[in-house]
Parts: C-alpha cells; structure tokens; sequence
C-alpha cells in the first residue's frame, strides 16, 4: 500500500519535469493500493486555486474517486502529539510529519520526491524506485 505525497500529485496535475513517470507509476498500481492524505488533497486544492485551475483540482477528484479508488485517511485530534513528537524527531516540517505518521499508523510506503523523508525510520521510494521494483519483480516471475 502506497501513501503518495502531495508533490507527486502535482508533478503530474502541473505537467512537470516528472509527469511522465508519475503517469507510469499511476498506470502501473493499481488504484485501491494508493492513498492520499486529507491534508495532500486539501493543499492540492489550495495550490491549484490560487494558479487558478480549479477545473484541473475537480477533474484530479474526479480520477482519484470516482474513475479510480484511492482511498482517503487522515489523522485525529489525538494523533497530533505524533505529528509534533516527528516533527522534533526528524526535524520534518508539520506536512511531512503528518504523512509520515499517516504512512506509519497505517503501514504505508510513502512515495515522494521529497528527500527529507531519507532521514526517517521509514524512508521513501520515488515513483522511479516503485517501478523498478516491480519490473525486477516482474522479470523474476519471468523465469
């Protein structure tokens, strides 16, 4: 099960440098092992309103939920001493912390580009290191 970052989404939502092997990645899992937190989906409709997309923002809804099945989870008043306790531990800013005790409550891998998560206990995978994964995967099947 994969938590994606919020900078993953909006590698692809913005068509950057990335976008294509987010559009892998994304066709390559599949959909009911993605999750996104509430937190990443409200600041991706904070981020694409103020660049004044908010077509871009329904139609992203639209993909996750009602084409594919990504799953929504979010954290609880009580999980906020969590949240505070990582942010201290790794000295991760409030959004990281709070994926990372997401991924953590839950058993997920994070995936992002974000490079703050490398000095946690969990760690990330980018979209890259998923794919290789599973066509090293694939190709021992293979044999």
């Amino acid at each position: 099960m994969y938590l994606v970052d919020t900078n993953v989404w909006l590698e692809r939502l913005l068509g950057q440098e990335k976008s294509g092997i987010v559009g892998k990645f994304l066709d390559h899992v599949f959909s009911h092992d993605i999750y996104i937190t509430d937190f990443a989906l409200h600041s991706i409709g904070v981020i694409l309103s103020r660049l004044k997309n908010k077509e871009a923002f329904l139609l992203f809804i639209n993909d996750l939920f009602t084409i594919g099945s990504v799953s929504i989870i979010k954290l609880d008043p009580e999980d906020m001493p969590r949240v505070v306790k990582t942010m201290d531990e790794f000295n991760l800013d409030f959004d990281d912390a709070y994926q990372y005790v997401s991924a953590q409550k839950n058993n997920f891998i994070i995936v992002t580009f974000d490079k703050d998560f490398d000095k946690t206990t969990l760690g990330r995978k980018s979209p890259e290191e998923i794919l290789s994964l599973a066509t090293a995967s694939d190709t021992d099947t293979d044999r």
